[in-house]
């Protein structure tokens, strides 16, 4: 049976693990074709040093039911991009959705550390990777979206316009490069608006993410075994639930009505009706506000 993505392309930037995974696995269960781009390939890994690679998300991506593209990209690099979208445009004719995920900055900030003592190659090549690979895939990559109507960017960052606008995220550098992200995408929607598209900002909860599990030594099978020691954790969610909320925008025929907007994987659970894999609806944003920065004891009761 076709999906409700059947015969749509899209290209999730920074696709290698986490959040641009579980979107690029989502599309691809919803029957989009999905190019998925990063530096960390079977045949080389990038600093990080991770078992996960492209060609790894576009095998789960295809047996999801998808079509999934491994092409390996540095968004750092325009000719890469531009190379990359004239596949695009070479193999399929029209991109429907861009995901600008890339991120590659946890080496390069430190939590509470002020500016001055902060590193500053450290903190200028954290805004390069979190920034300017979004401007860069952007510039290359909207020509060929804006040919077909009804085209969607979407951001990601992590928190929403209203919670980052009121609280110190993290540090320095970290807390300008998701600040940037969201205001590239209200930029973008006073451009794309106009001319059929729409673009807008998203943010995931607290992630499992694969390095997120590894961090507190566990697994997606067990990581309940975390909250002895971070309460707080049962908030957390899949990155397969903002992969469907991402999957349920580009279904959307009214999804201009977001144009501009900062959303959240739990806010959007809400509006469209789907779940994380286990059956619940995290609503961390909310829970952040009025549990754990209040300093109350860690209850998600009503929360998921």
């Amino acid at each position: 049976m076709p999906g409700p993505l059947d015969g749509r392309v899209a290209l999730v930037a920074g696709a290698t693990r986490g959040a641009g995974r579980g979107i690029a696995v989502e599309l691809g269960a919803a029957g989009a074709t999905v190019y998925v781009t990063g530096r960390s390939t079977r045949e080389r890994r990038s600093e990080y040093d991770r078992p996960e690679t492209i060609e790894g998300t576009a095998d789960l991506v295809t047996a999801a039911g998808g079509v999934g593209i491994a092409v390996p990209t540095d968004h750092l690099v325009p000719a890469e991009v531009e190379a990359l979208v004239a596949r695009i445009a070479d193999e399929q004719g029209r991109l429907d959705l861009l995901v600008n995920d890339v991120w590659g900055g946890e080496k390069d900030f430190a939590w509470d550390t002020p500016l001055w003592e902060t590193d500053l190659d450290q903190g200028l090549r954290l805004l390069r990777r979190a920034v300017e690979t979004h401007a860069i895939t952007s510039h290359h990559a909207l020509p060929l979206l804006l040919r077909t109507p009804g085209g969607l960017v979407v951001e990601m960052t992590d928190g929403t316009a209203e919670y980052n606008r009121d609280t110190y995220r993290v540090s320095f550098f970290y807390d300008l490069a998701k600040a940037s992200v969201l205001r590239m995408a209200f930029s973008l929607g006073h451009e794309l608006g106009p001319r059929g598209a729409t673009a807008l900002a998203l943010t995931p909860g607290w992630l499992r993410s694969e390095m997120m599990l590894d961090t507190f030594d566990v697994g997606e099978e067990n990581w309940r075994d975390a909250l002895e020691r971070v309460p707080h954790f049962a908030i957390s969610e899949t990155p397969f639930y903002v992969g469907r909320a991402v999957a349920a925008l580009a279904a959307d025929p009214d999804v201009a009505r977001w144009n501009g907007r900062s959303l959240s994987s739990g806010q959007l659970a809400k509006e469209y009706g789907f779940t994380d894999r286990d059956g619940s609806r995290p609503d961390a944003w909310r829970y952040l506000v009025e549990v754990q920065d209040a300093g109350r004891p860690a209850d998600v009761t009503g929360y998921r």
